[in-house]
């Protein structure tokens, strides 16, 4: 069966390919997901800190709302700290799937001491509540505050580095805590460069929506 998504980005932009971009690596990799893709308003710089995440919070229920009315199957929000995923699930009957919940579940079935590579001092907290005592490490690369600075040729080349750090700190497996690092497609990069398995948060989802069709 087919099922028909609606994906949350949490990071304001009228640019129509950024804005479908994890949309389309879904339906790539999943023929089955039918995922129409929103943005939320007024947060050109996404989420990266509590107040961003609590400005952010009654957009992302609205559309979630939203997307539940027009018949959609399930709502992704797509963001690893999991905005709003547990106070969606209370008021929508349709399945809520977060990022940073469903990367998290996948990186514990592929290792034992997991990384956290995310855009924040700290990792998502909805991912540390489910890796626990598995949690090894998290880092964040240098000169990377938000979504928008893994775009540049620095943010990339550091985000390499902060991996490596993970690795050589006896890390088996690296869970991606920002879904600006499926934009980039960092994970690929870190596989082949650094020799670790890499766990992508967007992608992760995919599957557990994927398991919904069964």
């Amino acid at each position: 069966m087919n099922l028909k998504v609606g994906l949350i980005r949490v990071l304001t932009t009228e640019d129509r390919d950024f804005l479908n971009k994890h949309g389309k690596i879904l339906q790539g990799l999943f023929p089955n997901l039918e995922i129409e893709s929103r943005c939320i308003p007024d947060q050109p710089e996404g989420i990266h800190d509590d107040e961003t995440e609590k400005l952010a919070l009654p957009k992302i229920l609205s559309l979630a709302k939203e997307f539940e009315e027009k018949g959609k199957d399930a709502v992704f929000i797509s963001c690893a700290a999991d905005p709003g995923v547990i106070e969606a699930r209370k008021i929508l009957r349709i399945p809520v799937i977060g990022a940073g919940s469903s990367c998290a579940s996948v990186a514990l079935s592929l290792g034992n001491k997991i990384g956290v590579l995310g855009i924040t001092e700290t990792a998502p907290a909805a991912m540390v509540e489910i890796l626990g005592k598995r949690l090894v490490k998290s880092v964040k690369p240098k000169e990377v505050d938000t979504t928008l600075d893994l775009n540049t040729a620095q943010g990339k080349k550091n985000a390499l580095i902060a991996a490596k750090d993970l690795k050589d700190s006896g890390c088996d497996v690296i869970a991606l805590g920002c879904t600006g690092m499926t934009t980039i497609d960092i994970g690929k990069d870190i596989e082949e460069q650094v020799g670790i398995k890499v766990v992508d948060a967007v992608k992760a989802a995919g599957l557990i929506l994927e398991y919904l069709t069964l």
